[in-house]
């Protein structure tokens, strides 16, 4: 949530603020905001406004950006292109920081959009992240005569800046003095008009890269936004700070010690972080997943002389000596995550005891650590994340490690926190994933956590030679299954095209496709903001099934075929009711021909494997839905794309 930029350098900052912050929109925001250092008037010249980045940029040209609502979004577009090409001519100078705010602390406003600034103006901050004892700090600026002007937690930081400013005269020590007294989290970027050649940024809990560029650098909360000027780019540690001038960066720890690092070379381009002629980030996303998902598995297949998968290996992330200790001391998995990491977490649970026969327990993060959890050695803790910053998903982490569990993260951010701070990573190889509803993070979530699995249980011996040839053979295939689901969306998309108006939807299905189901609602519910539940089937007649009437679809995942016919007597039970019925399934037995109005055929698979099937046509109903009923699928209301607070 919310997306800090920077910029120090020779060129006008206002443009390229404006650029880099546009690459953050999928963060989600409600207002956004620019700190410029102007040459001509050796003054911080601030900008913001409430609602979207285009009103920040009419704000500064007193030109709009829409001139009619006839207009085309890609005229919007271009016309949005030429005015922050205008913005230099408004606000010149080289040195500033720009933000896109989610609120947390007072309401989406002028006065509360980022940046702010000290009494006098001379110092600017922008934030992401809680200042968790941000009202003590505000009562006792208070009572020394500061008069705040917003409602929000970071007002503090500006003002707690220019106290330590006022008695050190160096922005650097203010800063130092500052973090140390800041409780929760944090990612800022700092400017001072006394000190007009440099921008320092710091972190804490909240992910800060630094992009190092030639006679320029720059900050972002993530790659996008720094992309198409370096590949070169420093992932903040925490609590560490750096000091961007135009020809260098020094990266300092808390206590103010440099620290010599090298940086981080990005080898994914631009045109992974674009649309690619695809109408929403989302649907390119969504096709996305068989080249993620072949990219992901193969990075852990090992093929033998006649082209056939041979084996698994993380011998990258996680050495085979160090792999046998983990799996031969394993008494117990615990998976935790949140939202869609979540969801693939509930999967693995019943791939880990499928395949290893290893007790697992999932939970939800942000519950996990406040109900004083008992594990210790033996426990393999295993987290997921996207982003690998989520907040409540990185505070489980550390207990896990504190009580002495072995912890594996799966992510899909190099350099993250969650990344760092694991015992091992085991990384998605999805590619940016910019829409704010994840897709393919979710599908290759689930190949490393199946890939996992299957190791577990062929290093435990539950998987046979015969066995685990099949399943490996089996599991290669899965991209190029997906990719014929993409190959007939056509179906998907006809039938929400008589659904996207329902007033209720239900998801049900059985052991994975349960889980599946989960997911499958999420989806929905994220960009359509159509009332979804799921649950599993057997529970629709101890109370769901009281709200079934002719205004209700009901979506069953079918593909483990020892429950079809269970399954179809619950949708039976609906139908009567005359719920509108679909159905998902790799089935050609005809188990579902009589009780569903419509049904997507998926391809056949091992039946555990079909969970990464099943859920690319719900995927794409949503998707659908959402355009359908107008709403931008991208960024759906009030979400943001990394959670980095509780």
């Amino acid at each position: 949530m919310c997306g800090i930029v920077g910029y120090v350098g020779c060129r006008n900052a206002t443009p390229v603020l404006l650029n880099g912050l546009r690459k953050l929109e999928y963060r989600g925001y409600d207002s956004a905001g620019i700190a410029v250092l102007s040459k001509s008037s050796d003054e911080i010249v601030v900008k913001k406004s409430k609602g979207a980045l285009k009103f920040l940029v009419e704000k500064i040209t007193k030109e709009v950006v829409r001139t009619s609502e006839s207009m085309s979004d890609a005229d919007a577009d271009r016309r949005f292109s030429e005015l922050v090409g205008k913005t230099g001519d408004f606000i010149d100078g080289c040195v500033g920081i720009g933000h896109t705010r989610w609120a947390t602390h007072g309401e989406p406003s002028d006065l509360n959009a980022h940046p702010h600034t000290n009494v006098s103006g001379s110092i600017a901050v922008v934030h992401n992240g809680i200042v968790e004892n941000y009202g003590k700090l505000k009562s006792w600026l208070q009572s020394n005569g500061i008069v705040f002007k917003s409602q929000t937690d970071t007002e503090v930081i500006a003002h707690l800046l220019n106290y330590f400013y006022e008695r050190t005269n160096n922005i650097f020590n203010a800063v130092l003095e500052t973090l140390h007294r800041l409780e929760g989290s944090y990612a800022i970027g700092v400017i001072c008009r006394d000190f007009p050649d440099r921008l320092i940024a710091a972190r804490k809990e909240s992910p800060l890269v630094v992009g190092v560029g030639n006679g320029e650098n720059f900050i972002a909360s993530d790659v996008p936004a720094v992309l198409e000027h370096t590949r070169e780019v420093h992932f903040l540690e925490q609590n560490e700070i750096a000091v961007l001038y135009s020809d260098h960066v020094d990266l300092f720890n808390s206590e103010g010690e440099k620290i010599v690092r090298g940086t981080t070379h990005i080898d994914w381009n631009m045109d992974a972080a674009e649309k690619g002629g695809y109408a929403h980030f989302m649907l390119k996303e969504i096709h996305e997943q068989p080249s993620a998902l072949e990219n992901t598995i193969r990075a852990h297949m090992l093929f033998g002389d006649d082209g056939k998968p041979s084996g698994l290996t993380f011998s990258k992330e996680i050495e085979p000596e160090r792999f046998r200790e983990l799996v031969s001391g394993a008494r117990r998995i615990v998976i935790t995550a949140c939202g869609t990491a979540y969801h693939a977490g509930v999967v693995g649970k019943y791939a880990f005891e499928k395949f290893a026969r290893v007790p697992t327990v999932v939970d939800v993060a942000s519950e996990f650590r406040y109900r004083n959890p008992i594990l210790g050695e033996g426990d393999v803790f295993i987290v997921i994340s996207q982003s690998g910053e989520t907040a409540d998903t990185l505070a489980a982490l550390r207990l896990a490690k504190s009580k002495g569990a072995k912890v594996i993260a799966i992510t899909n951010s190099v350099g993250s926190s969650v990344s760092r701070e694991s015992d091992f990573v085991i990384y998605t190889l999805a590619g940016p994933e910019i829409a704010v509803a994840s897709t393919k993070a979710y599908t290759t979530q689930l190949a490393c956590l199946y890939m996992l699995s299957m190791m577990f249980g062929r290093e435990r011996g539950i998987i046979g030679d015969g066995e685990y040839a099949r399943l490996l053979g089996e599991f290669a295939a899965v991209p190029e299954k997906v990719q014929q689901i993409l190959d007939e969306k056509a179906a998907v998309q006809k039938f929400a095209s008589s659904q996207f108006n329902k007033s209720k939807i239900f998801y049900i299905g059985r052991q994975f496709d349960s889980a599946s189901s989960l997911e499958s609602a999420l989806k929905l519910k994220e960009v359509s903001y159509m009332h979804c539940e799921a649950f599993a089937a057997g529970e629709l007649k101890h109370g769901p099934i009281a709200l079934v009437d002719p205004d209700t679809l009901v979506i069953a995942i079918a593909t483990e075929p020892p429950l079809f016919e269970k399954l179809a007597s619950n949708i039976e039970e609906v139908k009567s009711r005359r719920a509108v019925t679909m159905c998902i399934t790799q089935d050609d037995s005809g188990a579902f021909e009589k009780c569903c109005d419509e049904i997507i055929k998926i391809p056949a698979t091992e039946s555990a494997f079909e969970s990464i099937l099943s859920v690319v046509p719900a995927q794409l109903f949503a998707y659908y839905c959402s355009v359908l009923r107008g709403n931008d699928p991208d960024k759906p209301r009030n979400l943001a794309k990394s959670v980095t607070v509780e």
